[in-house]
C-alpha cells in the first residue's frame, strides 16, 4: 500500500486526540475501522507508530519520526491547493459594478462576493446615471445599477440593455416629530406638504421634473430647495429644516420617518444595465437575480417597510427563471421615453425644479 496524505492525517489525529476513542470521533469513524486504517498504515510504513498505554496511546519513536514530517507535509499541501487556486481564479473575470448612492449597490456586492469567494469585485459610485451608464457602453465597467423615474427610458438608448430590478413608491422623509409623522397615518398627500421646504441631493436624471410636474399637479410650487450631501440632507430633516423624497428602500434612520406618498404620484424603477456585446454579459441573469435579492433584503429593512400583502419585486416566483426573462423581455431604450435633462445646479431659488431621491 502507498502512503497517502490522508493516511498522514489520519496519524495526526490520533497524535492530537491521545486515544483512539477521541480520534475516531474527530474523524467520524468507527473504531474498529480506525484501529483496522492504523495497521495497514503501520505495515506500510514497517513498524509501529503508537503504543497503548494506560492513560492513552503515545507515539514511538517511528511515529515521532512520521508525525515530525506529517507536521510540514499537510500544511504545505494545503497551501498548495490555496496557493493554485489563488493563481487559477486570476484568469476568472471579476464583476465590475457602477451604481448610484443607495443600500442595493452594498447588497449586490455582498451576495456577489459570498457566492463567489475569491472572484474580485470592484466599485464605483457616481451622481450621475449618465457617467455610470457611459463606463458601462465603453467597456469600463461591466453592469449600471441606476434608477429612473415611472416609465422615463435609461441613460444609453441605443447602446446598453436593461432590466427591470424592482419598482417603488417614492417616499417622503420627515422629522420624527413632525405632525405628519405623528399622525396616525399611513400615507400623506404631497398637497399636505406645500409649505415645506425640501432638500436634495445632485444628480442628472429626470426626477426633478416630474417632482415639479407632480407638485404643480397638487396646486403648489416648492418654495425652497437645499442641494446638498446626503449626509447633510439627513441632518436637515432630523432637524426638522425640511423634508425630502427617498426609495422605498431607505434605510432606518434615527429621527427620521418615512411614508409613502398618497395616489402615488412618483414612482422609482431600479434597472441593471450592460453591453450586451461585452463577455459580462453572459452574467447578466446571475447578476439581476442577486440584484433583486439584494432590493428584497433593502426593502425589508427600510425605514417604511415592505406594503402590506405585496411581494417584493425581486423575490422570484417559484420556479422562475431570470435567465429566460432576460432571453425573452430584455428592455431596450430605444422603445424610448423622455429627454434627459441636464444637471442641475447646486443651489435653487423658488420655483426651481425639485429634489431628487436621496440615495439614488
Amino acid at each position: 500500500m502507498d502512503l497517502e496524505l490522508r493516511h498522514l492525517k489520519i496519524v495526526r489525529a490520533v497524535a492530537d486526540a491521545g486515544s483512539l476513542t477521541r480520534a475516531a470521533t474527530a474523524l467520524g469513524l468507527a473504531q474498529p475501522a480506525l484501529s483496522t486504517q492504523l495497521k495497514r498504515i503501520e505495515r506500510a510504513l514497517g513498524g509501529t507508530l503508537f503504543v497503548r498505554g494506560r492513560e492513552g496511546v503515545r507515539a514511538t519513536a517511528l511515529g515521532e519520526l512520521v508525525l515530525e514530517r506529517a507536521r510540514v507535509l499537510l500544511p504545505a499541501v494545503c497551501e498548495l491547493q490555496e496557493d493554485a487556486q489563488r493563481f487559477a481564479r486570476q484568469g476568472t473575470p471579476g464583476h465590475r459594478l457602477g451604481g448610484t448612492h443607495g443600500p442595493l449597490l452594498g447588497g449586490l456586492v455582498d451576495r456577489l462576493a459570498h457566492r463567489e469567494p475569491g472572484v474580485p469585485v470592484t466599485t464605483y459610485t457616481s451622481w450621475s446615471e449618465k457617467d455610470i451608464a457611459g463606463s458601462v457602453a465603453e467597456g469600463r465597467l461591466d453592469f449600471a445599477l441606476v434608477g429612473v423615474c415611472g416609465e422615463s427610458a435609461p441613460p444609453e438608448p441605443g447602446r446598453l440593455a436593461w432590466m427591470e430590478v424592482a419598482r417603488d413608491p417614492v417616499h417622503v422623509m420627515l422629522a420624527e416629530d413632525h405632525p405628519l409623522a405623528l399622525a396616525p397615518r399611513a400615507e400623506i398627500e404631497l398637497a399636505e406638504l406645500a409649505a415645506e421646504a425640501w432638500t436634495d441631493v445632485p444628480g442628472d436624471g429626470c426626477f426633478g421634473d416630474c417632482f415639479a410636474a407632480a407638485c404643480v399637479r397638487a396646486g403648489f410650487t416648492p418654495a425652497c430647495v437645499y442641494e446638498t450631501d446626503t449626509a447633510s440632507c439627513v441632518h436637515l430633516v432630523q432637524v426638522g429644516r425640511a423634508v425630502g423624497l427617498c426609495r422605498a428602500t431607505f434605510p432606518m434612520t434615527p429621527g427620521v420617518v418615512t411614508r409613502p406618498l398618497a395616489g402615488t404620484p412618483l414612482m422609482w424603477r431600479h434597472l441593471l444595465g450592460w453591453h450586451p456585446a461585452a463577455r459580462a454579459a453572459a452574467r447578466a441573469a446571475e447578476v439581476l437575480e442577486h440584484a433583486r435579492a439584494a432590493h428584497a433584503q433593502a426593502l425589508e429593512g427600510s425605514a417604511g417597510g415592505p406594503p402590506p400583502g405585496r411581494r417584493a419585486a425581486d423575490d422570484p416566483a417559484p420556479g422562475g427563471d431570470p435567465g429566460a426573462e432576460l432571453r425573452q423581455h430584455p428592455y431596450r431604450a430605444e422603445a424610448a421615453g423622455r429627454t434627459r435633462v441636464p444637471a442641475r445646479p447646486s443651489m435653487k431659488a423658488p420655483g426651481t425644479r425639485g429634489p431628487g431621491t436621496y440615495g439614488r
